[in-house]
C-alpha cells in the first residue's frame, strides 16, 4: 500500500479526536469514581497501574482482533484498509481516555478541548511531542518557568491560553505524520499469512502503547500521594424492589398514617444522601464519541 504523504489524507483523525474529547471528562471521572467506589484500597499510583493495564489490554486486542480479520478469506483490500481505519479511531479513544484518566488522578482538571487535544496527540508523539510543547513555552513564558514544569502540567493548565492554538498546529502536523506511517506499517503486518497477521498487529498496538503509558509517565511524574476531592466515590442508594415496595404498602395501610411516617423517618435517618446525577459503572473504558465541551482552562483542583 502506498504510504500517505499530505496531512489532508488523515485530516479525519483531527476531526474525531475533537470529537472524542468533547465528552470525554465527564466519562473519566465516573469511571475513576467507580473504580474509586469498588476498590477504595487504592492508591493514586495503583489506579493509575490499573489504568494502564486496562488500556494496554484493550488496544492489544483490538489490534490482533483486526489483524486476523483483515486478512480472513475473502476481505478484499478495501474491506481490509476499512478494518485499519475502524482500528486506528479505536485506538484513539482509547488513548485518549488513558491520557485524560492520568490526567484528572493528578488533580488536573481539563475542559478546554484544544488542551485535551495537545495532550493526546503530544503523548503519541512520545519525546517529539514533549521536546515540541516544551520549545513553545520556554519562548511564551520564558526558559526558567518552563523547564521547571512537566510538560503534561504545561500543556493542560500553565501555558497561556493564547499559544494553545501555535501548540496545537505544531502538534498536528507532526501526528498526522506519524499517524500516515503507523497506518501505513498496520496495513503491511495485516497483509501477512493468518495468524502471523493477528500477532504483528496486537505486539504492534502493545508497543505503541507502552510508548504511550511511558509518555504519560513523563509528563506528569510521579503520582500524587492523595486523591483530589473531584474524585471522591459516590454511595449509591439500595432501592427496594416492586415486590419490597408492595408489602410495604401493604403494611402502611394496615398500620395508618402515623405508620406510614414512622417508616419514611426511618427510611431518611438509614440511606445517606447520594447525588442521583452521577450514575457509576465498574467497566471497562467507553469508546466516547460526542461534541466539543466547554473551552475553560483546566487546572489543579
Amino acid at each position: 500500500m502506498q504510504e500517505i504523504e499530505r496531512d489532508d489524507d488523515l485530516g479525519w483523525l483531527v476531526g474525531t479526536l475533537d470529537r472524542i474529547l468533547g465528552v470525554q471528562r465527564p466519562l473519566v471521572v465516573n469511571h475513576l469514581r467507580s473504580l474509586r467506589r469498588k476498590h477504595p484500597e487504592l492508591s493514586p499510583a495503583q489506579v493509575i497501574e490499573r489504568l494502564k493495564k486496562q488500556y494496554l489490554a484493550a488496544v492489544t486486542s483490538g489490534g490482533a482482533a483486526v489483524g486476523a480479520t483483515a486478512v480472513a478469506p475473502g476481505i478484499g483490500t478495501a474491506a481490509a484498509l476499512g478494518l485499519t481505519v475502524a482500528e486506528t479511531v479505536g485506538f484513539l479513544e482509547a488513548s485518549a481516555f488513558f491520557a485524560q484518566a492520568v490526567t484528572e488522578v493528578h488533580g488536573i482538571h481539563v475542559e478546554d478541548p484544544e488542551r485535551a487535544k495537545a495532550l493526546v496527540m503530544g503523548l503519541m508523539l512520545g519525546s517529539g511531542g514533549k521536546a515540541l510543547v516544551k520549545r513553545v513555552a520556554e519562548q511564551s513564558m520564558g526558559r526558567g518557568a518552563a523547564g521547571s514544569a512537566f510538560w503534561g502540567e504545561l500543556v493542560t493548565s500553565r501555558m497561556p491560553t493564547g499559544m494553545m492554538g501555535q501548540v496545537v498546529d505544531f502538534l498536528r502536523r507532526a501526528f498526522l505524520k506519524r499517524m500516515a506511517r503507523n497506518t501505513g506499517a498496520s496495513m503491511l503486518g495485516r497483509a501477512l499469512p493468518f495468524g502471523i497477521g493477528a500477532v504483528v498487529g496486537g505486539v504492534g498496538n502493545h508497543i505503541l502503547g507502552r510508548q504511550i503509558v511511558q509518555a504519560a509517565r513523563e509528563a506528569f511524574g510521579p503520582p500524587p500521594v492523595a486523591f483530589d476531592a473531584s474524585l471522591a466515590p459516590v454511595v449509591h442508594e439500595v432501592r427496594p424492589s416492586l415486590g419490597e415496595r408492595i408489602s410495604e404498602a401493604r403494611a402502611i395501610e394496615r398500620e395508618g398514617l402515623g405508620g406510614g411516617l414512622r417508616r419514611l423517618r426511618q427510611r431518611r435517618a438509614d440511606v445517606p444522601p447520594v447525588d442521583e446525577d452521577l450514575p457509576l459503572e465498574d467497566s471497562a473504558p467507553p469508546a466516547p464519541r460526542g461534541t466539543d465541551g466547554a473551552e475553560t482552562d483546566g487546572g489543579r483542583g
